[in-house]
C-alpha cells in the first residue's frame, strides 16, 4: 500500500507526542516493507521547522533527523505543474492552505492513502475516501 504522511505524522517519529506510537508503527511497516511512504519534498521545510521550535532540537540533531528521512529512502517528489494545479483547486474547494493540499494532491495522484494527525484538516478533507486521520482504527486497516 502507498501512504502519503503529512508533518504531523512524521514529526512524531521525532517527537514524543500523542498518537507517537501509531506514526512510529506506519515507519516500522515501511522498514519491513509493508507500505511505500511518498511524500512532498516540502515535508523537509515543515519537519526541519518544526523540530526547530522545540527546544530539545540542537542545530545538529535536527541536521540528524532530516538526514535519516534521505536515508530511509521514502520517495520524496518534486511537486509538478499538474501536482500544484491540483493542490491550488483542493486548497480553495476544501479552503486549505496549499501546503496542505499538496499532500492530498499527492495521494490522489498516486492513488495512494493520505495519513494527518491534524484533525482540523482531517475535517475539511475527510470526504476524499483516501484521506484518514492517524488513530487506532486506521492503523489496523492499513
Amino acid at each position: 500500500m502507498i501512504l502519503v504522511l503529512d508533518a504531523s505524522v512524521i514529526a512524531k517519529w521525532f517527537k514524543n507526542e500523542d498518537n507517537s506510537d501509531l506514526a512510529l508503527g506506519i515507519r516500522d511497516d515501511f522498514w519491513k516493507g509493508l507500505h511505500e511512504i511518498i511524500v512532498p519534498d516540502l515535508i523537509l521545510y515543515e519537519i526541519s521547522n518544526a523540530l526547530r521550535f522545540d527546544s530539545k532540537f540542537s542545530s545538529e540533531l535536527i541536521k540528524k533527523s532530516i538526514q535519516s528521512l534521505f536515508d530511509m529512502e521514502i520517495t520524496i517528489t518534486v511537486p509538478s505543474e499538474n501536482l500544484i494545479s491540483n493542490a491550488v483547486e483542493i486548497a480553495v474547494d476544501k479552503k486549505i492552505t496549499v501546503y496542505d493540499a499538496i499532500y492530498v494532491a499527492l495521494s490522489l495522484q498516486t492513488s495512494a492513502v493520505f495519513i494527518t494527525a491534524d484533525k482540523e484538516l482531517y475535517e475539511k478533507v475527510k470526504i476524499l475516501k483516501n484521506c484518514k486521520l492517524l488513530s487506532k482504527d486506521i492503523i489496523t486497516k492499513i
